[in-house]
């Protein structure tokens, strides 16, 4: 049996400056989400069980979903994932030296934060 993971409640979507004002104003405006209290640099939404996090990136050309998945024990899962072939992509975004999770890509090159529920 391997590690134990689930799905996280944090989706993080990474916007282009360029796109990044209408974007929020797109889910609060025309969606109608309720906002979460700001939590900068990001603007957070409730979108059902899950938090949807938009985060200005003035570096991309396009906008990107990240999603957050749950283990009681990092290093295990990142052996099994390691193990697995999954590829590791810490340096996208520094979660510091005693964060216990990563970062990591799917097949379809889906950004998933792996963490400990209590890693911040």
């Amino acid at each position: 049996m391997g590690a134990k993971i689930e799905g996280g409640m944090n989706i993080a979507m990474k916007v282009p400056s360029h796109q990044y004002e209408a974007t929020i104003a797109f889910y609060r405006d025309v969606v109608g989400l309720e906002g979460i209290p700001e939590k900068l640099p990001a603007v957070g939404f409730k979108l059902g069980p899950n938090q949807l996090w938009i985060d200005e990136a003035p570096t991309m050309s396009q906008a990107e979903v990240w999603l957050e998945l749950f283990t009681p024990d990092f290093a295990g899962t990142l052996k099994q994932l390691g193990d697995a072939g999954v590829v590791r992509c810490d340096p996208i975004e520094p979660l510091g030296e005693t964060f216990r999770g990563g970062w990591i890509m799917n097949p379809a090159n889906i950004v998933h934060m792996v963490r400990e529920p209590d890693a911040w």
